[in-house]
C-alpha cells in the first residue's frame, strides 16, 4: 500500500503477465495493463483479465499518463485515456484524479482541450435519437444546444478508468452546447450499469491555463509519427505528417486518399478530376496573432444561395495546425482573408433570423448558402471527401466574423477576425508576391487619403456608366440583344469558412 494520502492506492499483479498494477483512484474499476496490454476489471482487492485492448495510436498529444497540473485551483493527475473513432474522425477523453479524490475528464479533440466533471439529470434523459441537430433543450434549468449526435466506438484504451466500453463495439454519443460556451457530453455506452446515460458538462481550457508539468519532451522526435505508403492508386510514395489525419491527398497523382482506418489498411481512393492551385504551400510555416502555424491542408469550396443556382462564388481555405492551439482554418475570398477557429459555444441564433448573438456581441447575418468541397490537397483531421456538402450561414461584427457550419450530424461554429492581404504575406513571408494577396476589402478607395482627386472623379465616372448600362439591360429586348436577368444578392464571392466538417465532438 502507498504512504498516507488523501487517496490511497491498491496495486497488484497483472493475472496475464505479473506486471504491477496500481488503482490509485477508489473510483477505477478498470485498468489495462502497460505491458501486455490486458484489461484488467477490479472487485474489491481482486483483479480479473478480461480480454486484451488494441494498441493505441500515436495522435501527437503533447499529454501523457502522470501528467500533472491544476483547474479551478485544484491539482490533479492523468490516470488513464480512452480513445474514440466516430464518423468524421477521432478524439482521446482522459480520466484525471482530482485533489478530492473524485474524478473529471480532460477531452482532446484535435488540439481543443474541454474539462469535464460529472453531472446528473433532474428528469430522465430522452433516448439520443430524439435530439435533434440544432434544437435547443434545457437540462437541469440550463438552455443547450444540440450540437451533434455521433455514432462512436472504443479504439483504444490506456491506463486506469472508472468505466471502459467494449473494444469496437458501437454506441450513442450526443453533444450540448450553451450559448456561454459550456458544453454538456450524454454518454450512451452500452456497459453502463443499468443502461443510464452518463452525462459530464464542462467548458474549454487552455493547456497553459492547466499549469501542466510532466509533459511529453517536444524535442524529442517519436519515430512512429510519420507514416509512409504507396499511393492505391498510382503507386506513388505518401507520407503522413500528422497521426491524427483521416485524408490525404496523393503528391502524385492528386489522388483523395481515406487513412481512416490505418494505413495497412485496404485503402480507398478518389482521382481528382478537377485541379485547383494554393497560393500558400503546404508544409509552409507562418506566425499569425501571436502563434507560429503549418500549413497542413488546402480545399478549394463552391458555395451558392438558396434561390440562386446560377450565380456562385468560390473560395480557399488553407488548414492551419499548432499543436498547443490545434487547427484553424486561414480563409481566402474575395471578400478578403480571415483566420477562424471552431468554438466550443453555441452562438444563439433561430433559423430564419437576421442575426446571432455569441459572447454578448450580436452578428448581423449576411449569407446563407450551400457549400461544396470541389478539390482537396493536404492532409485532414476528419474524412474530406470532393463533393462534401454543407449549408452555411455567415455573421460579421465589424472585423469580426461569425460562420455556422450545418449537416446531417452535426452543427460547427467558427468565429474569428479579418485579415489585410499584407498580413498574410509577411507572415508566409511572401512578401514578394503581396499584391496577389490582396483582395477587395482593400481596393483602391479604402485608401482614399493617398488618391488624387483626378482618380476619384475617373473612378466616379466609371460607376455612372455602368449604372447606366445595367439600367439599359433591364429595358432591352431579348430579341436583339444578350440581356442577363440574372442576379445575386451577395456584393462579391466568397465565405467566411471555418470547420468544413469533423473535429465537432469538442
Amino acid at each position: 500500500m502507498a504512504e498516507d494520502t488523501p487517496q490511497r492506492a491498491y496495486r497488484a499483479a497483472c493475472p496475464s503477465c505479473g506486471a504491477p498494477i496500481e488503482f490509485r483512484s477508489a473510483q477505477s474499476s478498470y485498468a489495462v495493463c502497460a505491458y501486455c496490454q490486458s484489461t484488467v476489471v477490479r472487485s474489491g482487492e481482486t483483479l480479473a483479465r478480461v480480454g486484451k485492448m488494441a494498441e493505441l495510436f500515436n495522435d501527437f498529444s503533447p499529454l501523457q499518463l502522470q501528467a500533472e497540473g491544476v483547474f479551478n485551483g485544484q491539482p490533479f493527475t492523468v490516470l488513464g485515456r480512452l480513445q474514440y473513432h466516430y464518423a468524421q474522425g477521432t478524439w482521446t477523453e482522459w480520466n484525471v484524479l482530482l485533489g478530492d479524490g473524485s474524478t473529471a475528464f480532460l477531452s482532446e479533440d484535435n488540439g481543443a482541450y474541454v474539462f469535464t466533471l460529472p453531472t446528473s439529470s433532474s428528469r430522465e434523459v430522452p433516448p439520443a435519437e430524439q435530439f435533434r441537430i440544432g434544437a435547443s433543450t434545457a437540462i437541469n434549468g440550463k438552455t443547450f444546444s444540440v450540437a451533434s449526435s455521433e455514432t462512436v466506438s472504443l479504439l483504444s484504451a490506456q491506463g486506469e478508468l472508472p468505466h471502459l466500453p467494449a473494444l469496437g463495439q458501437p454506441f450513442a454519443m450526443v453533444e450540448l452546447r450553451s450559448a456561454d460556451g459550456e458544453v454538456l457530453s450524454i454518454d450512451y455506452g452500452p456497459t453502463l450499469a443499468g443502461g443510464v446515460p452518463v452525462l459530464s458538462q464542462g467548458r474549454a481550457v487552455l493547456l497553459d491555463d492547466l499549469k501542466l508539468t510532466g509533459l511529453k519532451d517536444e524535442s524529442v522526435k517519436d519515430e512512429k509519427g510519420s507514416q509512409s505508403f504507396n499511393c492505391p492508386h498510382c503507386g506513388g510514395p505518401v507520407t503522413l505528417k500528422l497521426a491524427m489525419s483521416q485524408s490525404v491527398t496523393c503528391p502524385s497523382c492528386e489522388s483523395l486518399i481515406d487513412v481512416s482506418q490505418g494505413t495497412g489498411a485496404a485503402l480507398k481512393s478518389a482521382l481528382q478530376e478537377e485541379s485547383a492551385s494554393a497560393m500558400i504551400a503546404l508544409g509552409s510555416t507562418g506566425q499569425l496573432q501571436g502563434a507560429n502555424w503549418l500549413v497542413v491542408g488546402f480545399q478549394h469550396r463552391r458555395g451558392h444561395e438558396p434561390d440562386d443556382e446560377d450565380e456562385g462564388f468560390e473560395w480557399d481555405e488553407y488548414l492551419l495546425y499548432n499543436r498547443k492551439l490545434g487547427f484553424s482554418f486561414l480563409v481566402d475570398s474575395e471578400d478578403g482573408w480571415s483566420l477562424v477557429k471552431p468554438v466550443t459555444g453555441a452562438p444563439v441564433y433561430k433559423k430564419g433570423g437576421n442575426s446571432a448573438t455569441y459572447l454578448s456581441t450580436t452578428y448581423p447575418l449576411l449569407s446563407s448558402y450551400a457549400a461544396e468541397t470541389t478539390y482537396v490537397a493536404g492532409e485532414f483531421y476528419w474524412q474530406v471527401t470532393r463533393g462534401q456538402k454543407t449549408f452555411n450561414r455567415d455573421f460579421a461584427s465589424g472585423k469580426s466574423l461569425l460562420s455556422q457550419e450545418e449537416s446531417k450530424n452535426e452543427i460547427t461554429w467558427s468565429s474569428g477576425s479579418k485579415l489585410s492581404g499584407d498580413v498574410v504575406a509577411k507572415a508566409f513571408k511572401l512578401e514578394g508576391s503581396s499584391e496577389m494577396f490582396k483582395r477587395t476589402d482593400a481596393g483602391p478607395l479604402s485608401s482614399a487619403s493617398g488618391t488624387s482627386l483626378r482618380t476619384i472623379g475617373i473612378v466616379l465616372v466609371v460607376i455612372v456608366l455602368l449604372v447606366m448600362l445595367m439600367g439599359r439591360c433591364t429595358r432591352c429586348n431579348p430579341a436583339l440583344e444578350n440581356c442577363s436577368t440574372s442576379s445575386s444578392s451577395r456584393s462579391s464571392g466568397g465565405a467566411f469558412g471555418g470547420s468544413s466538417g469533423g473535429g465537432g465532438h469538442k
